[in-house]
């Protein structure tokens, strides 16, 4: 009985343990993050709220707690008239994730970032070199539901907004991209970016 009550009296203790964690990775998280965005980035960005749209400063947006959207073409004279993700949309992306390291993630050349998952087909035979089982993965366009509950958090966060024929870099904080569960090819309380292509919206 004593020990029972011994390890009641822990669990508060325990708790608090588990929300000073996470009170000290996110904010940590966030301002690497943004530091990278704003010195590192090619090009540079400045916040939303800072851009100048006539000299057409390019900036990245932030959304939950926390993901940091870049969309390349979004002073594209024509983006206006292009169909636009809603939370009710059903929308085919190609995509790459990767774990986040606070630095450049190259997607061409020779010095490749390779990404933990895609479903990019330009990076298909690439992968299979690099040690990838053939059928592993499917190479073909990614169908999203917003409405899905299943879709990671991020990720709907990152869609919304976005338009059909978007490039979109999206930075986020672990708990955006997959939440509390272990991810096996993630290293644990890691943030992740994904890179895609708005290939279709309905």
């Amino acid at each position: 009985m004593n020990r029972l009550i011994a390890i009641c009296s822990l669990l508060p203790l325990l708790a608090g343990a588990g929300c000073s964690q996470e009170d000290e990775i996110l904010p940590r998280q966030k301002e690497q993050t943004v530091s990278f965005l704003q010195s590192s980035h090619t090009p540079r960005l400045v916040p939303e709220e800072e851009a100048d749209p006539e000299s057409q400063s390019p900036y990245y947006t932030t959304a939950g707690n926390t993901v940091y959207r870049y969309i390349t073409d979004v002073y594209n004279p024509d983006r206006a008239e292009w169909p636009e993700v809603t939370r009710s949309s059903t929308v085919t992306i190609t995509f790459r994730t990767y774990v986040f390291t606070y630095s450049t993630i190259v997607t061409e050349g020779q010095q490749l970032t390779m990404p933990y998952y895609t479903n990019d087909p330009d990076l298909e035979y690439a992968l299979y070199e690099a040690g990838l089982t053939p059928g592993a993965w499917p190479f073909e366009p990614y169908v999203v539901d917003m409405r899905s509950p299943g879709i990671i958090k991020g990720l709907r966060l990152a869609l919304l907004g976005c338009r059909e024929g978007d490039y979109v870099e999206a930075y986020m904080t672990y708990n955006m991209a997959y939440g509390d569960p272990y991810m096996y090819t993630v290293p644990k309380e890691s943030p992740v970016a994904y890179f895609f292509t708005v290939d279709k919206v309905e």
